[in-house]
């Protein structure tokens, strides 16, 4: 259990060997992971809100891989008792305050209610802001979590037009899901959810979008298997005019209809940006609406805007010395066992950036998977830095995985999916069933290199294989992808 010692001025402090500050993923699976290292020892979770996000139902897709559920659980009360701990560990006892102060000298923080709190070790998982057209306005709406969805789910109920500024997983998803309004879908891109998938890809989930109106492809569709160099690839992307973290499967817990339920598909402004906002008040409907024009001239008038484009790392309080901050996210910088440049101080989750010398096919994505992995590396950390124990970093920054949904459709990611970093060296081999599947693999002097699965996710763990192993698919050509042949078959 904790210990009250003698602060300053004769106010009690606390004492914990373990304090975590954020009850997001990163903070609550720290939390649980540093509970099963060291059940013995007290453990505090500081929490802004009495509501923390929890991992459930985890499933492995391939070895390395898995999917999961994001659940939101309340916190009875603060006081550790029977009640708060059916949600977490026995070890973790929660406070509902949030982080104002770190002094790393003399090892304690100030919190905003004026608590004094001594660590031996502490982990910083404080997350993400949303990155707002324009803050303090109503009209804007920043979607990061419940309470911003809850708010926007309110606002649609007597909405009949909405701007939504995003190109992300969360912009994609509300594109798909808002359904009875019209919406304006302004991204910067010449492609959708550029976020993570390519023009291909793109135009692929226009189709299934366009699919809900009945217009595109039926079961008979037949599969495509194509080769293309990159230099083929960026010639298609400049010749075309027109383009094509919430947890996993968040927009099925909320009613995110408008009042006109005939209108389902959004209007997509492709390389847009948005310029000016302006309220002003409609006689006529008798209410505020908000007037905004793009960088292309156009102007919409709109009930409201949603702005999905992204978050920053949070880093709104002091610290004594402080923190080394990543020069162009302003993350705080952490290494491979996720310690900050003090080495009782460590980070996960959004607020850190990877400052280590990352292996080759994994790279920092400000993800739920990534919040999770982090999460659980710093509670291996602290705890054997308290137990004076050696370990290694987990095998899951080996190779980046990420498993999400994007209209409708499962969709998992590997590696260098997109050729990120890969420079111009690679081949991207594609398999595509209209309305069904598409399959891109990147191919680097014949070796996979990453991958993307979208609606088939059969082959992810034969992926995972051939990224790790480097195996030379060179003898194989395009029957990798061939439907006609179980290629699980050659790798077993």
């Amino acid at each position: 259990m904790e210990k009250s010692i003698e602060g300053g001025g004769g106010v009690a402090a606390e004492q914990y060997t373990f304090v975590i500050v954020g009850g997001g993923i990163a903070g609550v699976t720290c939390a649980e992971t540093t509970a099963i290292c060291c059940p013995k020892e007290s453990i505090l979770l500081l929490t802004e809100s009495n509501i923390i996000k929890t991992v459930a139902n985890l499933e492995p897709v391939a070895r390395y891989l898995y999917k999961f559920d994001v659940l939101e659980r309340e916190l009875a009360n603060t006081t550790g008792n029977s009640e708060s701990r059916n949600v977490l560990a026995p070890a973790i006892v929660t406070q509902v305050d949030s982080l104002q102060h770190v002094d790393a000298k003399e090892k304690f923080i100030i919190t905003t209610k004026k608590k004094k709190i001594y660590y031996k070790y502490l982990c910083i998982c404080t997350g993400g802001r949303p990155r707002l057209i324009e803050k303090d306005n109503p009209l804007i709406i920043g979607i990061r979590d419940t309470d911003s969805v809850l708010v926007l789910q309110n606002k649609l109920a007597n909405s009949k037009t909405v701007v939504l500024v995003g190109n992300g997983g969360i912009a994609s998803e509300l594109a798909y899901e808002l359904k009875g309004l019209k919406v304006h879908w302004v991204v910067k891109d010449n492609h959708i959810a550029s976020t993570f998938i390519d023009p291909g890809a793109a135009y692929f989930f226009q189709q299934v979008m366009d699919s809900k109106d009945g217009v595109t492809s039926n079961d008979t569709s037949e599969s495509i298997v194509k080769r293309l160099r990159y230099d083929e690839i960026v010639a298609s992307e400049n010749s075309s005019k027109k383009g094509a973290a919430l947890g996993p499967d968040w927009h099925r817990h909320f009613d995110l209809k408008g009042s006109n339920s005939s209108i389902d598909k959004p209007i997509i402004h492709f390389k847009s940006l948005v310029k000016s906002t302006e309220e002003y008040f409609d006689a006529e409907q008798n209410k505020t609406l908000l007037k905004v024009e793009l960088n292309t001239g156009e102007i919409i008038v709109c009930d409201f805007l949603v702005s999905a484009t992204g978050v920053d790392p949070r880093y709104d309080y002091s610290s004594e010395p402080k923190f080394e901050l990543d020069i162009e996210d302003h993350g705080i910088k952490v290494n491979e066992m996720m310690q900050t440049s003090n080495e009782y101080i460590y980070a996960a989750g959004d607020v850190c950036t990877a400052a280590w010398d990352k292996a080759e096919h994994w790279f920092q994505m400000r993800l739920w998977t990534q919040a999770r992995q982090m999460g659980s590396m710093a509670g291996r950390s602290m705890t054997a830095h308290h137990l004076g124990e050696t370990i290694y970093q987990d095998f899951c920054f080996e190779l980046f995985g990420h498993v999400t949904q994007l209209f409708g459709l499962p969709v998992i990611l590997l590696g260098r999916y997109n050729g990120q970093c890969l420079g111009t060296n690679y081949e991207i081999l594609l398999r595509t069933t209209p309305g069904h599947e598409y399959i891109k693999f990147i191919l680097q002097d014949g070796k996979l290199r990453g991958a993307i699965l979208i609606g088939n996710t059969e082959l992810a763990e034969m992926c995972e294989n051939l990224i790790l192993n480097g195996i030379d698919l060179t003898p194989f050509g395009d029957d990798i992808l061939n439907p006609d042949i179980d290629i699980d078959d050659y790798f077993d």
